[in-house]
């Protein structure tokens, strides 16, 4: 349980009054300064023309909260519990792969982050870490993994079997990158994607099956080892038919990422995954496509009230989570938010972005009238224009 003033006031002006920026675009801004553009816009950027990109953030600023006066807000409660897994709030980190291009660690700063504010994190396929060495930097912390499946099955069943060794609490299948997506910003950087220079491949390159796939170690040819990675990457032949393989292959849950609609709905549930995730890869893959958080109703309303929901794409503020769990969300994921704070600074800027987020969320939720996120409903919002 937080206390309003004590607790959330105190953080907040702490925070605001550091070293560290204040509010998404500063801390954009100061992480582009420091950052190589290549690998600034590799993060930034989305697919074509960016409109996807654009669409999910606009989709929150069309979306008004409708406060309600004098509902004894003064101590909430913002823990969470998805699938069994706990968090302090109704955040967690999502997948990112290749943070190797923003600071030198790659993912052990984010690991120690998520550790030190108790909200999960979700470690990729495409880190540039093992994640065993993840796990290690995390201790006891909750972590999932997010599963490319590579168009080797026994591949992804040594990731998965290694996840479950590592003390990972659920696996998170990417639905919608089966391919890599149009990016105008990657191409114009000399065709930039790292994992050609062997980047953003160490759950690979540390996998017993994938390194009986090479000739030669990583050590000894690492380019030929992203090229190999590059090779086995595409699967746009997977079908939900397939996914019963995979539910048969682990007891972990799993949840289906990159759901826009209520059929896939309706198919992730019938292929037997414990829950989804409604995301556009935050503007990545197609352009032009709809809003995460407008496809949040028609998927929750699939999905019934019971089963679990989240949702990234377009996250930065306090009222953006306040605005998602009212829509039907049972907590959210951010990406670009904490990768930031990474390039800018490391750890203490990762914890300061996780920090700010939550201090704001639980201020923005005592002022529309909330005591914990599971009060919120469509009521707090106005209706579209």
């Amino acid at each position: 349980m937080t206390e309003l003033g004590e607790s959330t006031l105190a953080q907040a002006y702490a925070i605001g009054g550091g070293d560290w920026p204040v509010g998404y675009d500063a801390w954009e801004a100061a992480a582009r300064e420091k950052l190589e553009k290549p690998a600034y816009d590799y993060v930034a950027g989305g697919a074509g023309t960016e409109a996807t990109m654009r669409a999910n953030l606009e989709a929150f600023y069309r979306r008004r909260l409708r406060p309600k006066m004098l509902r004894g807000t003064q101590t909430r409660d913002l823990a969470t519990t998805v699938l069994g897994t706990a968090s302090s709030a109704p955040i967690m980190l999502a997948p990112v792969g290749v943070q190797s291009i923003v600071h030198p660690e790659g993912e052990l700063p984010v690991a120690r982050a998520a550790a030190a504010t108790g909200i999960p994190m979700t470690v990729s396929t495409a880190a540039s870490t093992s994640m065993e060495d993840i796990a290690a930097a995390m201790g006891d912390s909750p972590r999932w993994y997010q599963l490319y499946w590579v168009n080797d099955r026994e591949v992804v069943e040594s990731l998965v079997r290694r996840a479950e060794g590592s003390g990972y609490s659920a696996i998170v299948l990417t639905l919608d990158t089966l391919h890599i997506g149009w990016r105008d910003r990657d191409l114009r950087n000399s065709a930039f994607l790292p994992f050609l220079a062997g980047k953003g491949i160490a759950q690979f390159t540390s996998d017993p099956v994938f390194r009986s796939r090479l000739d030669e170690t990583p050590q000894d040819n690492l380019l030929a080892a992203g090229a190999k990675w590059v090779s086995m990457f595409p699967n746009l032949g997977l079908t939900w038919a397939d996914c019963a393989w995979l539910r048969q292959l682990t007891s972990l849950p799993i949840v289906a990422k990159g759901v826009l609609g209520a059929e896939d709905a309706r198919l992730a549930i019938e292929a037997g995954f414990d829950g989804v995730i409604v995301s556009n890869h935050g503007g990545r893959q197609v352009d032009g496509a709809i809003a995460a958080l407008d496809a949040l109703p028609d998927v929750r309303a699939a999905a019934g009230p019971g089963f679990p929901v989240l949702m990234d794409s377009g996250i930065r503020r306090g009222a953006d989570v306040v605005k998602a769990i009212a829509l039907g969300a049972d907590a959210v994921f951010i990406g670009r938010p904490y990768i930031w704070g990474l390039a800018v600074g490391g750890q203490a800027g990762v914890e300061d972005v996780i920090k700010a987020l939550v201090a704001e969320l639980d201020l923005t939720l005592a002022l529309v009238g909330a005591r914990r996120p599971g009060d919120l409903d469509g009521t707090f919002l106005a209706p579209l224009p």
